[in-house]
């Protein structure tokens, strides 16, 4: 039985933002051990062994801070950051808004964090025990020339990344989704393959879901021609489903439930232009196993979340893992990796 929902009204009787901060001083005092996933939900994606699909997206650990006692809490793979290459305070506050009677948040944070800097040294003493650890990257905002940040930031953090994400699909930092429109977005891949050692980790691409008719297949093209091992799908959205909630209005991008379908169809679109030769990650309104399923079916060789632990609870990535794993023993599938794409 979880003892979340006895908790919640006191978590949500603080500020969001300020919730999030207390959560993240919290977990830090969680000790260290293995979380002891099902052996069925393994995985390798991108020459990376992942002990279960589920992982928790960037955005919640944003200064790899607690990325080794995310691990202990059933995610099978953790992704920090957005981390830009000089510290930066983000957007005015209040940034960050529950819309609890639709489950979603909105938030227009702008990559706040302390730098890249100060995340390394967190990073190269982070146990990968419990699986691996991403780091997200971005451009800070008021860089002169962004495609030199992200370069900045492979060179940076290659050496203490299992893997590496460009972020170019946040909607709160003025420019940035421009980076996916043609010869932007080549530009912007093409410099990263340059800056990539041979040794280097797998490098990601995380995309809005906010696209036009004919970019899935532009920017699958841009990414094959670049050597990116992985696209995420998605980032949070601008656009406005039906919501109740009278926080709807706040700009920024929207997660949670109300995103699910946009991020799943996005998902399909690519998974359709790509005919399964890139990995897909699935990432946007996924809270149960149902939900992650549904995902892997249509094409997600790893599922993420985040505003899911804000309304679930702390648990909410083992309670998935355990029901993906019942699902494949219901199943016809040897193991995840044969259920991807099968939907």
């Amino acid at each position: 039985m979880s003892f979340y929902p006895f908790i919640r009204p006191f978590v949500f009787a603080l500020g969001a933002e300020a919730a999030h901060k207390a959560t993240i001083a919290a977990v830090k005092f969680l000790p260290l051990h293995s979380a002891h996933l099902p052996e069925s939900l393994k995985s390798t994606v991108a020459g990376v062994e992942f002990p279960s699909p589920v992982g928790l997206a960037a955005g919640f650990d944003k200064d790899a801070e607690i990325a080794a006692e995310m691990l202990t809490l059933g995610f099978g793979f953790v992704e920090v950051g957005t981390l830009t290459p000089r510290p930066q305070a983000g957007n005015p506050k209040p940034r960050l808004f529950r819309l609890t009677e639709d489950r979603a948040v909105i938030n227009r944070m702008g990559f706040n964090n302390r730098g890249q800097a100060d995340a390394f040294m967190r990073l190269e003493a982070c146990s990968r025990a419990g699986g691996p650890v991403g780091v997200n990257i971005g451009a800070n905002k008021d860089s002169p020339d962004m495609v030199g940040d992200y370069v900045a930031g492979v060179k940076a953090m290659s050496s203490v990344a299992d893997y590496l994400t460009v972020n170019i699909s946040s909607p709160n930092t003025p420019g940035l989704r421009a980076l996916q429109n043609h010869g932007a977005l080549d530009t912007l891949l093409s410099a990263i393959a340059g800056a990539r050692s041979a040794m280097g980790p797998p490098v990601f691409l995380k995309v809005a879901p906010d696209l036009e008719a004919g970019d899935p297949e532009r920017i699958l093209r841009s990414a094959v021609d670049n050597r990116i091992d992985a696209i995420i799908i998605s980032n949070t959205t601008v656009s406005r489903p039906a919501l109740k909630s009278e926080l709807a209005r706040e700009q920024g991008g929207l997660s949670g439930q109300p995103l699910k379908p946009l991020a799943l169809d996005t998902l399909r679109r690519f998974r359709s232009a790509s005919g399964g030769q890139m990995p897909l990650i699935g990432c946007g309104g996924i809270a149960t196993a149902d939900d992650a399923w549904e995902r892997i079916c249509a094409g997600a060789s790893l599922v993420q979340l985040y505003t899911a632990m804000i309304y679930e609870g702390p648990h909410v990535a083992r309670h998935i893992a355990t029901g993906l794993a019942q699902k494949l023993e219901r199943s016809a599938f040897g193991s995840i990796a044969e259920a991807v794409g099968s939907g």
